[in-house]
């Protein structure tokens, strides 16, 4: 998954070639960065944890 990202922000700062200083390289990075981060934890969510909390307490209930 790094390796990707690495490929991302290569790809991103070639197509802007020249950045104007310091600070907008890096917002550049960050904002790739949060985009990369928002999108993971959004797509790899492979069980939801509140549907398993709610089936556990339904179990409880009923052998109760």
């Amino acid at each position: 998954m790094l390796e990707r990202l690495n490929e991302e922000i290569k790809r991103r700062t070639r197509v802007v070639r020249i950045f104007p200083n310091t600070e907008s390289c890096l917002r550049l990075v960050r904002a790739l960065c949060v985009e990369t981060h928002e999108t993971w934890l959004e797509d790899s969510r492979y069980l939801n944890m509140t549907l398993l909390a709610e089936q556990k307490k339904e179990l409880l209930r009923m052998a109760a």
